[in-house]
């Protein structure tokens, strides 16, 4: 056993042991590199750190996964409907933790957490703001909707449908590009200059959705962002003591990083209790015309005990999917973004996690099986894809515990999760301005998270401020306008008219379409650029304890089998062995040979 393991993976930012006693034992781990990992991708730490490392990882995307289904609710017609929006919620943590499973199993193999993704929540509400698919007025009232009413049913459930369709069909060019390996040669193209404005694009086109429920109750809305902004950055640092015991008989104190590991549930659950506090004492208004109402926490009525137990998502439970050709489109930029930004988040989750950079069959493999991902919640219904999931990936940087034994025992946990039917339901529950609150955090630092790329351009070069600020304000622009102006796209075809109106409302694919096309035509060095150091950026740690077949080889004896197959050499996303890795390996095995003599 290593020097890591006899650490017991507690010597790690997130729940950390002091001894108290007068006797002090060095630890080994004293004298590691301290921004290496605890445990690196094929370690597996003890069981119970692995089930509280798990669970942290589920609560670090549980904000991110919870917020989707309740963005789409609105495009759905479903804001009236909180057993539906229950049943979605369930559906969409069940397919993440599918999907998650087959990630480290069979895809990408690294520790990395698959979830919905932003990227297709823009072109989804666009799609939805169409007019042959904008909701009928009456859904919009309360008082009018009758959610066991076989018209409402058919009302959100052929939208929905259409987006399942769509999503599938577009899945599918992710399958391709990933399972042919045509990933390698469009990741030339795509750089900083186009993945910051598309990704900034993401969380900018959503703040409507933030202002209007954020608006529904200022001070909650604030109460929630305030108590999120002081957990998570400056009470993050500060631990909260533990009694524990240890199998030595001494007595231990762990430092739990409590603020560090879930700042948002904190924040959400506070003013969550604030919220019930001033129903129950009757200070927030009971008339749902008054300004306020929407915080108090019996809006919902009594969706709980409404809610069963159990329930089993399974593809075709809304019914047989139907494909929109605009909807497809607009699909696909999100897909392609998605991609691009997955690639990324591969690189930085080996270096968190003690592994050698991902070879090109590897990264086909996680976009091909992330294809799958997108097409199995196309199938389940979600009404949204997959992708990896970069808060997760932070995480591991946090606990330096980089097992994907972690995130195995995650996707599992969130499996059942998504089959107990009254967590949905009690998500559902959350006040309107607390959701919003949340939504003001959330989508500032994804459209920061996107900004950051530039950090590997020179943005000292006129030629890169302007590629990003004009495809940035463009993006905005154009959308705007479009949407003032309804009938301005017109051809006298109906598919092609929905097509323009899908794409040129989508800011995202806007700005990404211009950012790609003016950075890849004006002249510029790819240092300028940021090419060379995106492409290398990652090759900067350059000594790694694992061989990348140790880590990247498919399991149960797949790779071995596969190798004995001339043919193999011809498939992408095969593992194959080259002549300098066969050599370190040799090397490898030699010097352990010399370090037991």
């Amino acid at each position: 056993m290593n020097s890591k393991k006899e650490c017991n993976g507690i010597d790690n930012p997130a729940f950390m042991h002091e001894e108290v006693s007068e006797e002090t034992s060095q630890s080994s781990c004293a004298t590691e590199d301290r921004n290496k990992p605890t445990y690196c991708v094929t370690d597996v730490p003890p069981w119970y750190l692995c089930i509280f490392l798990a669970i942290q990882h589920y609560l670090t995307a549980f904000g991110g996964i919870i917020a989707i289904p309740l963005i789409l609710s609105e495009g759905l017609c479903l804001q009236h409907d909180t057993l539906t929006q229950g049943l979605l919620i369930n559906n969409i943590f069940f397919v993440s933790g599918l999907c998650t499973i087959l990630q480290v199993t069979f895809g990408v193999r690294l520790p990395i957490l698959q979830g919905g993704t932003f990227a297709l929540v823009t072109p989804a509400m666009a799609i939805l703001s169409t007019p042959e698919w904008k909701c009928p007025a009456w859904t919009q009232n309360a008082s009018l909707v009758n959610t066991s009413s076989p018209v409402f049913i058919e009302e959100w459930q052929k939208r929905l449908r259409t987006l399942q369709g769509s999503i599938m069909v577009a899945s599918v060019l992710q399958i391709l590009v990933g399972f042919s390996g045509l990933i390698g040669f469009l990741m030339r193209f795509i750089g900083p200059l186009t993945i910051a404005p598309t990704v900034s694009l993401i969380g900018l086109a959503l703040y409507d959705s933030a202002g209007d429920k954020a608006g529904s109750h200022w001070g909650i809305s604030a109460l929630t962002t305030g108590l999120i902004i002081i957990f998570s950055q400056y009470l993050r640092l500060i631990p909260i003591p533990v009694p524990s015991c240890s199998k030595t008989k001494k007595e231990k104190i762990s430092k739990f990083y409590i603020f560090q590991i879930m700042p948002i549930l904190l924040g959400i659950a506070v003013s969550w209790l604030v919220c019930y506090l001033l129903t129950i004492f009757d200070v927030l208004p009971s008339d749902s015309a008054q300004y306020g109402h929407l915080a108090r926490t019996d809006v919902k009525g009594n969706v709980v005990s409404q809610a069963s137990w159990f329930t089993l998502p399974y593809p075709g439970k809304w019914g047989i999917p139907t494909v929109n050709l605009a909807a497809v489109v607009g699909i696909l930029a999100g897909i392609i973004c998605s991609m691009a930004e997955s690639v990324g988040d591969y690189h930085a989750c080996a270096r968190l996690s003690g592994a050698p950079p991902p070879p090109k069959h590897a990264i086909s493999r996680g976009i091909g099986v992330e294809g799958i991902g997108s097409l199995l919640a196309g199938a389940f219904g979600t009404g949204n894809g997959t992708t990896s999931f970069s808060e997760n990936v932070a995480a591991l940087g946090i606990t330096r515990v980089g097992s994907r034994a972690v995130i195995l025992l995650s996707g599992f946990l969130m499996i059942l999760m998504g089959m107990i039917g009254k967590i949905g339901a009690i998500f559902t529950t959350i006040p309107t301005p607390v959701i919003g609150g949340m939504f003001l955090i959330m989508f500032g630092v994804i459209s920061a998270a996107g900004i950051s790329n530039l950090q590997f351009t020179d943005m000292n070069s006129s030629r890169n401020i302007f590629v990003f600020g004009f495809s940035i304000f463009t993006a905005l622009v154009i959308p705007n306008w479009i949407a003032k102006n309804p009938g301005v796209l017109e051809t006298g075809v109906k598919e092609v008219d929905q097509v323009l109106s899908v794409l040129f409302t989508t800011h995202m694919f806007i700005g990404g379409f211009l950012g790609f096309f003016l950075d890849n035509t004006i002249p510029g060095s790819k240092r300028e650029r940021g090419l060379h150091t995106w492409n290398t950026e990652h090759l900067e740690d350059s000594s790694h304890a694992l061989a990348s077949e140790e880590v990247y080889s498919l399991p149960f004896g797949i790779t071995s089998c596969l190798r004995s197959q001339s043919w193999v050499r011809y498939i992408p996303f095969c593992p194959q062995n080259s002549p300098e890795s066969e050599d370190e390996m040799l090397q490898s095995q030699g010097d352990e040979q010399i370090t037991r003599v």
